[in-house]
């Protein structure tokens, strides 16, 4: 880890030196940080009771209210769970909170990152680039639409996908970008642009991480020709299993709802409505990635706390940031001024050699202490089914695979009460503290 990478991002609470033993020369002395600890690279030892929560606390679990369970009430007691109104409903309040122009509802990012590759025209033999450093998913929609994905490392600050290596990546044969917000931080989407303008390429946006986020004051999921964005049950706004996509042009949003359902006409939900029966045209061989109404009615109720569950996650992660400021640990970046962090990960990365412990150990002992934890993400080519398939080599992408092996994400769920975070900050001070 560089010297840049181990400096606190809170000037008022600068990191101190780390020596090569992993101790630190000066540590936070808060009563909170003392206790029961956890002897560092041994997680698997006998816990102090007093260090261990009484219940589990699960990773990502959502904030869910009294009006998402009556609005799936009210759903269910019309009778029309499938697609239908509170779809639509969903899809006019999403496509206004993002000042986009079109938006269509589907059951998954998954999905919608496939039928935008689809809608773009990118066709078998054309190149896609994008992160090593995201869900399988985001390659796994490049594959399936019969294209050849293209890594380019990331920014080792940001976490993000480097400008300067796609640029790097671009081919005659490249068709598309394929940018991923990790974690809410926005990518530096002025540079990518550029670049899409000048090399005549598809701006297709992964936003799973970043309902909220902006750059430079515009949403995320609106510079490029797709905004792809995810409301699953660990995300800002969750429907247990929904994505949405946002669209430029009517024609591309008119392909992909066709395409979300069976390839029949755009209207076919109707056909069972008080308007009478209506006869559909199956007009292309298309797939069944509709989202129901008993999710969208989930969303609607979401969406409308939005910003209270945003200030929330951004109060943990300020708590996070003050309790870590001394530890052996590297905490992410400041949001950049200007830009909207959606802060939908809080990640950290554990280097044995710096913390006196390994990543996995860290995970361990976190769940030994009733903590969820997750990662996010190994790198794409450390799995085998890419190395075997696309011959991909971690190393060739030293950034991602640095921090695929040492990344750990923290929970940082508006649901989090401040007992919740107390815990955390005191089961991470007892590993590495």
């Amino acid at each position: 880890m560089n010297k840049k990478a181990r400096v606190s991002i809170r000037k008022r609470n600068p990191r101190p030196k780390v020596n090569k033993s992993g101790s630190a020369a000066a540590r936070n002395t808060s009563s909170r940080s003392r206790g029961p600890k956890i002897k560092k690279g041994s997680p698997n030892g006998v816990l102090d009771p007093a260090v261990r929560r009484s219940e589990f606390l699960v990773f990502g679990a959502p904030q869910i209210q009294s009006p998402e369970i009556a609005a799936v009430l009210k759903v269910m007691e019309t009778g029309w769970l499938g697609t239908g109104p509170r779809v639509a409903q969903f899809e006019e309040e999403f496509r206004k909170y993002k000042g986009a122009g079109f938006a269509v509802a589907l059951n998954s990012c998954t999905a919608a990152l496939h039928l935008s590759l689809l809608a773009s025209g990118v066709k078998p033999g054309d190149e896609v680039i994008t992160t090593p450093l995201t869900f399988c998913a985001t390659v796994n929609a490049i594959i399936h639409a019969g294209a050849k994905p293209v890594l380019a490392d990331v920014d080792p600050i940001t976490l993000n996908i480097d400008p300067r290596e796609i640029e790097r990546r671009i081919t005659p044969r490249t068709r598309a970008i394929l940018p991923v917000h990790f974690a809410g931080r926005a990518c530096r989407m002025d540079a990518i642009m550029k670049l899409a303008r000048k090399h005549n390429l598809i701006v297709i946006e992964d936003c799973a991480h970043a309902i909220e986020t902006t750059f430079q004051g515009q949403p995320v999921g609106t510079f490029g020709d797709f905004g792809c964005f995810s409301f699953y049950v660990t995300k800002n706004v969750v429907t247990g299993e929904g994505g949405m996509v946002l669209t430029r042009r009517e024609p591309d949003a008119g392909q992909i709802k066709v395409l979300g359902l069976h390839g029949m006409s755009k209207d076919a939900w109707k056909r069972f409505s008080d308007e009478g029966y209506k006869h559909y045209q199956v007009v292309a061989p298309g797939f069944k990635y509709n989202m129901m109404d008993l999710a969208a009615a989930i969303g609607i109720e979401q969406l409308r706390r939005v910003e209270p569950n945003w200030r929330l996650r951004q109060k943990v992660w300020e708590a996070y940031n003050q309790a870590f400021s001394g530890l052996p640990i590297k905490t992410p970046a400041e949001p950049e001024p200007g830009n909207l962090h959606a802060f939908h990960l809080y990640t950290i990365q554990v280097n044995a050699k710096l913390a006196g412990i390994t990543r996995d150990e860290f995970l361990t002992g976190m769940t030994k202490q009733n903590i969820g934890v997750g990662v996010h993400y190994q790198s794409i080519p450390e799995h085998p089914y890419y190395q075997q398939a696309l011959g991909w080599k971690p190393a060739d992408y030293p950034h991602a695979m640095k921090i695929g092996q040492e990344i750990v994400s923290l929970p940082i769920s508006a649901k989090l009460t401040a007992k919740d975070i107390d815990d955390v900050i005191l089961a991470v001070k007892n590993l590495v503290g």
